[in-house]
């Protein structure tokens, strides 16, 4: 289903400048609801955070600016403006990169699918920075080139991960002109100034406090070693160009965009005056985005144009007080990562710890999350086989199933709303399942009725609320196109197997024809001569094993499921 940017949310090409161009067939038009919505935070002036009037979500989040949990409310009912900021790409993405975007797909995921949000997400894309510069004159090649093939390679990297792509990917180079104005306008309120050098600065002094909102500004500094800022921590909006670097026309002479303004920008071009979420790596926090809002609220001169900055925790290498880091040279690479592990793992591994929490990187973690994964599996395919009639079980105590299904989906939703607590949520869930599996205990003969439809009820829920978080128990995208051939083999495989195994089990006791008070019937053993069957269907199951296909027997019957373990499954 595509998706639509509402009106609301499109800027008008005047409100940034006249000679500011919106690409790619955007509206050039804003709505009267999009511009009253702003007027009661931007006509204020005052440091603390403006609740924003508007749509309750019934959702608590922890919210950077205030370092508290808020009641998330949106400008709009039931929509969310939602901007991130995307990869620099001169390198391949990593494992780190890779925590915080899966983690940011699960909160939307449940924000759209669980609350009903329609989440309006947009990413930019920098394909032009320092580092970018740096690379392409190592490798010799352009850095147009460079920037493109690790662009393709990042989103390539994300719908292996299942990351949900934005509404709409935007790159720094596509909008020069628009960056251009939007440093003029703030040139023109009185924010920023131009060196003899060409350089543009944010002038951080003509903020006074409202400049630190995210952080304590006090200790720091900024950048050290430029000759031409009035404060070290004005930081530049446009850099003058230097010898074999690319460049673009402004009115201070040629140069680049600096690092802040591209997402001030790109953000203001789509979604206007007012945003409602702004997330990314607490890393980010400062600079970037602390000179994001500086720059976005000079712009709009208003008060506050984000009402929420969400930050995720950094991935960490387990015993390591740094942060994976290409700089640091501790990364892995998704690349790398997905030979071992897949996309439902590690989304496990996210889902086990909170957003906003660091998060330690190790095989024993990995193995935690792929246990609960198999888990998790283990019980929809014990289910299925009780519904399918090819688990026998004691008569189940269907009421108290019932009540822990209802219970559970409560808890789940309650914990949701709670800052997307997900470990609370996953812990709710392996509760119900143990519960489930407990009554799922195989028995030769059963007295009494069954009860399929509860076990229907649970397993639907739990690949729904999986599926929320991006988990897909089915795995058909991890399914060559082969499998249904293979499916259909196991099938045939298994259901031999099964014969005889039921051909070598099948021997009738030897009951004493005139049985003594008290004496017990002596137990059935299959014949000498069957025994070898058994031990080839032993060993045929146990060899299948590492393959991929699971056989459980279950009496004289027999069920399978195949499993994908990291890479190790091809054509």
């Amino acid at each position: 289903m595509k998706m639509r940017l509402p009106l609301a949310f499109i800027t008008n090409a005047k409100l940034l400048n006249s000679g500011f161009r919106i690409r790619h067939g955007v509206h050039n038009a804003v709505t009267k609801t999009s511009l009253l919505s702003s007027c009661n935070i931007c006509s204020r002036a005052e440091r603390k955070w403006i609740q924003p009037v508007g749509y309750d979500t019934g959702v608590m989040t922890y919210n950077s600016l205030t370092k508290q949990k808020e009641p998330l409310v949106l400008a709009q009912e039931r929509i969310a403006s939602w901007y991130s900021c995307g990869p620099t790409v001169y390198d391949h993405a990593h494992l780190g990169h890779a925590c915080s975007y899966v983690r940011f797909d699960i909160l939307q995921r449940i924000l759209s699918r669980l609350f009903g949000i329609n989440v309006i997400h947009v990413m930019v894309i920098t394909d032009i920075d320092d580092k970018i510069i740096q690379r392409s004159l190592e490798e010799n090649i352009s850095s147009t080139v460079l920037a493109r093939m690790h662009e393709e390679e990042f989103k390539r990297d994300m719908q292996a991960l299942r990351v949900l792509p934005p509404a709409v990917y935007m790159r720094v180079t596509d909008n020069i002109p628009q960056i251009v104005a939007f440093i003029e306008r703030i040139i023109r309120n009185g924010h920023a100034y131009v060196t003899n050098q060409g350089n543009v600065y944010f002038n951080t002094q003509s903020i006074g406090s409202r400049y630190g909102k995210l952080v304590n500004l006090g200790g720091i500094v900024g950048e050290q070693g430029v000759q031409d800022k009035r404060d070290p921590r004005d930081f530049a909006l446009w850099k003058a160009s230097k010898p074999h670097e690319p460049h673009w026309v402004s009115p201070w002479g040629q140069g680049r965009p600096g690092w802040h303004i591209e997402c001030s920008t790109i953000a203001s071009s789509v979604f206007g005056s007012q945003l409602d979420i702004h997330s990314g790596g607490i890393d980010l926090a400062f600079p970037h985005h602390e000179n994001e809002i500086a720059q976005s609220e000079a712009y709009h001169q208003c008060e506050q144009w984000g009402n929420y900055f969400l930050h995720s925790g950094h991935l960490h290498l387990k015993g390591s007080v740094e942060k994976m880091s290409k700089s640091l040279k501790n990364y892995i690479t998704i690349k790398d990562f997905l030979e071992s592990y897949n996309a439902n793992e590690f989304r496990l591994f996210c889902l086990l710890t909170k957003y906003r929490s660091a998060i330690d990187y190790s095989d024993a973690s990995m193995d935690e999350a792929r246990s609960t994964l198999s888990t998790i599996s283990a019980f929809c395919h014990s289910a299925q086989a009780y519904m399918q009639g090819h688990l026998q079980c004691q008569p189940i105590e269907e009421g108290i199933l019932w009540e822990r299904l209802s219970a559970t989906q409560t808890s789940v939703r309650k914990a949701l709303a709670d800052d997307f607590d997900t470990p609370k949520a996953v812990d709710a869930i392996m509760s119900l399942i143990h519960h489930g599996n407990c009554q799922l205990q195989p028995v030769t003969k059963v007295h009494g009725p069954r009860s399929p439809v509860v076990f229907g009820a649970m397993l639907s829920y739990v690949r729904e609320i999986m599926a929320v978080f991006g988990v897909d128990l089915l795995d058909k995208k991890e399914v060559h196109d082969s499998s249904g051939v293979l499916n259909n083999v196991v099938e045939e495989l298994v259901h031999f197997r099964s014969e005889v195994r039921k051909f070598a089990l099948s021997v009738q006791d030897q009951v004493p024809q005139d049985p003594q008070p008290g004496s017990e019937f002596p137990k059935s053993h299959p014949q000498p001569d069957r025994i070898p069957l058994l031990k080839a269907c032993d060993a045929l199951r146990n060899n299948l094993a590492p393959l991929g296909v699971h056989i459980k027997d279950r009496s004289t019957i027999s069920t399978w499921e195949i499993t994908r373990r990291g890479g190790t499954r091809n054509n």
